[in-house]
């Protein structure tokens, strides 16, 4: 069991080795997302709304991935808690997802609906509150590109102010063409776009999060491989009840109940098994129930 706590450890550091990050990343957005709200208002760009929307989620993620890290941090010095809080990461990162679907259903409803009769649109404004929208994400993609192969929450802090940075750039081009040919159509254009952007990469990050809470196997793992490799270790005659799911980003986790060959060494065999699971297939806790050969299933065996 040590491996696997320190390896949850690890998965906790991760966040909290970022949180620095985060906090900028949290406080620049959120200066930008009001001036971009405002701006929007005052320009009547539905684009640079869109954009504000898909920037407070921005905002909000973060948040949510900052008391996140937290949470975890605090939880895991808690006796009860045995596995902290981690998967508080991974309900921030669905609270997420639903959020992103919001932002942009309504953007879609609203493009549609401007459609018959598009507005009038200050061009100027918005291309200057766009430009300085895109520089903010360019900091802020930097600021949390490290950080986002470590922590799912992080990463969809991450994935959102990409986004972002990209529908920026559709503002930019929506303002640049309302001001050089007065087409107004180009701003409920972009919105539309900026909808259908948002919505595939939100399916992916509330998918991910969905996967760890219920529990399935992680998708870069073959359960049958790791089963037919628990069997080829030597003292073991078979492998049943095998379960591999992942706690929180970064921390896979299996059990297993292992079925000895007669005369078979208990202590040998349990780590050659740990072993294999920890090189072969990054699985750094696993709790693995050793059985003698004549058991008949039952599970009354030594746990490691």
């Amino acid at each position: 069991m040590g491996a696997g706590h320190d390896h949850g450890q690890q998965a906790m550091r991760a966040g909290e080795k970022h949180k620095g990050r985060l906090w900028a990343a949290f406080a620049l957005l959120l200066a930008f997302m009001l001036v971009e709200a405002v701006a929007a208002w005052l320009t009547g760009s539905l684009a640079l709304l869109s954009d504000a929307g898909h920037m407070f989620t921005d905002v909000l993620g973060i948040g949510m991935a900052l008391a996140a890290i937290t949470a975890a941090s605090r939880a895991s010095r808690e006796g009860q808690r045995t596995f902290g809080l981690y998967r508080t990461e991974v309900l921030a990162a669905l609270a997420n997802a639903v959020l992103l679907f919001g932002v942009a259903i309504y953007v879609l409803i609203e493009a549609v609906r401007r459609f018959a009769e598009p507005p009038h649109v200050l061009a100027g404004p918005m291309l200057a509150v766009a430009v300085a929208g895109l520089i903010a994400n360019i900091v802020a993609f930097l600021l949390l590109r490290s950080g986002s192969q470590e922590s799912l929450n992080v990463r969809g802090a991450y994935l959102e102010v990409l986004g972002d940075l990209f529908t920026s750039v559709g503002v930019i081009v929506a303002a640049g063409v309302i001001a050089l040919t007065d087409w107004w159509y180009a701003d409920p254009i972009i919105a539309v776009a900026v909808g259908l952007f948002i919505l595939p990469r939100t399916y992916q990050l509330g998918r991910a999060a969905v996967r760890v809470l219920v529990q399935a196997a992680p998708p870069h793992l073959d359960v049958a491989a790791v089963r037919d490799a628990l069997r080829a270790v030597d003292g073991v005659a078979d492998v049943h009840d095998l379960h591999v799911w992942t706690l929180t980003s970064g921390m896979d986790v299996a059990s297993a109940h292992l079925i000895l060959e007669r005369g078979a060494g208990l202590a040998e065999v349990l780590t050659a098994s740990r072993q294999l699971l920890r090189d072969r297939f990054s699985i750094a806790h696993a709790t693995l129930q050793a059985e003698p050969a004549d058991a008949d299933g039952v599970c009354d065996g030594s746990e490691w």
